[in-house]
């Protein structure tokens, strides 16, 4: 067997002919033969189109706060794989992995795994045995096929629902909308963080009977009065029926990020478990998760990185390019997947950027594209006649050569291209890193 946590990684890379395998039959009889029941005292299991990640990050940072002790999975990773398995707030060791990975291999007796459903399978287990109070999920895609799937949730949370991965999930909101409710169970709570969600997801949740708790309804969120030197709120009030929360604002920048932490305060509340108030307040405030709107600055330069892909994550970037206006230029490196919707992305951020740099990536491996691949796809956009460099940190390096102090520079379009520049940026020793010169 491998030894090591990259041999492991490089090997249950090659365990299933394809990178996606939807369907829950094959995951399901290997974590029968594993003995993987419930991970935790409770669970909750979060999909959506956007917005997963934080709401598991604002989750795990209030219930920690509260003194309960929580498991989270999240996928996919930035730098290490060991981010997407936390517990008690700290990333899994190699030694753990190892361990776990070792256990799925030796009961799956051939069964073919995706890379997915090995660490998903991988990541119960070591819950299972770490006594937790609350396990978190992040669905990997979709939901309702999705390995995470193989857990009956106490709360199952849907933050939203827009166009992406078509080519499994459907070609509209209706159908994404559905695979993304599979997540709902008969008589547990479903929070939504869509004001409008899809009719869809109302019809799957009444034919179960799972009570949804829906944002703009159930639960309803706004700013205070009172404003910062630079004219930005301070504070907000999270509330509900006969129940409010006057809390500080998130440190993860953004204003959709006031959402997800209302979200994740509301499937908190619905597990029906001691959260005190001021548990709620720090974990709001103290939540951090890398590569959302991440903030770096170089000789004056502000720096945002940003995971962004999608056209709504594309709208989220514009409304806080809106919030947050500059004196000097913003420039946008933009590094996208064969398989997204760049034409919509770019659209999305139209009359926002004054200078665009694009970037392959080509080293994100079956989905990557060239840079002028990319261009090819963004014919009679601004964004077409930009720069364009071979990777994200060459393209953030020639954009920062052209700016001035008082100029930000937006890096987004790809995991790819976060945890190239972040790698970048913070001198991770990789070649990116080393060639960088940032």
């Amino acid at each position: 067997m491998p030894s090591t946590l990259q041999d492991w990684l490089a090997y249950i890379e090659r365990q299933h002919p394809k990178s996606i395998e939807m369907g829950l039959d094959r995951v399901r009889e290997v974590a029968v033969r594993m003995g993987l029941a419930k991970p935790a005292r409770r669970v909750a299991t979060i999909a959506g189109t956007n917005g997963k990640g934080s709401t598991v990050a604002f989750m795990e940072a209030i219930a920690r706060e509260a003194g309960l002790r929580v498991g989270a999975y999240t996928s996919p990773h930035l730098l290490a794989y060991n981010e997407r398995v936390r517990i008690d707030g700290r990333q899994a060791s190699d030694e753990a992995l190892v361990a776990a990975f070792v256990e799925v291999e030796r009961v799956r007796g051939g069964v073919p795994l995706t890379y997915f459903e090995f660490g998903t399978l991988a990541a119960l287990w070591l819950f299972a045995r770490s006594g937790l109070d609350l396990a978190i999920l992040e669905v990997g895609l979709g939901g309702r096929l999705d390995a995470t799937n193989l857990v009956d949730p106490d709360v199952a949370v849907v933050t939203t629902v827009d166009l992406d991965h078509q080519a499994w999930l459907g070609d509209d909101r209706e159908a994404i909308g559905f695979e993304k409710a599979g997540i709902a169970r008969a008589w547990t709570p479903l929070v939504l963080g869509d004001d409008d969600p899809p009719a869809s997801v109302l019809r799957h949740a009444y034919a179960i009977g799972a009570p949804a708790i829906r944002a703009g309804s159930d639960f309803f969120f706004e700013t205070l009065p009172g404003a910062d030197a630079d004219g930005a709120p301070v504070a907000w009030r999270w509330r509900e029926l006969g129940h409010a929360l006057d809390l500080p604002l998130p440190a993860l920048a953004a204003p959709v990020q006031l959402r997800n932490a209302a979200v994740a305060i509301a499937a908190l509340r619905a597990l029906d478990v001691e959260i005190p108030p001021e548990a709620v307040a720090r974990g709001v405030a103290g939540a951090d998760l890398p590569g959302r709107l991440q903030r770096f600055e170089r000789d004056g330069v502000e720096i945002r990185i940003d995971v962004g892909h999608n056209p709504q994550a594309a709208r989220e970037l514009a409304a806080w390019l809106d919030a947050r206006p500059i004196t000097g230029r913003t420039h946008a490196v933009y590094a996208a997947l064969a398989d997204k919707d760049a034409g919509a992305v770019v659209a999305g951020l139209d009359g926002r950027i004054d200078g665009w740099w694009l970037a392959g990536t080509t080293g994100a491996g079956p989905r990557g594209q060239s840079v002028e691949a990319l261009a090819a796809r963004l014919p009679g956009t601004t964004a077409a006649q930009g720069r364009r460099c071979v990777d994200a940190p060459a393209a953030l390096r020639a954009a920062l050569a052209e700016t001035r102090p008082g100029d930000r520079v937006l890096v987004f379009g790809s995991f790819h291209a976060a945890e190239t520049v972040l790698r970048a940026l913070q001198g991770r020793g990789s070649e990116a890193g080393r060639d960088a010169g940032v």
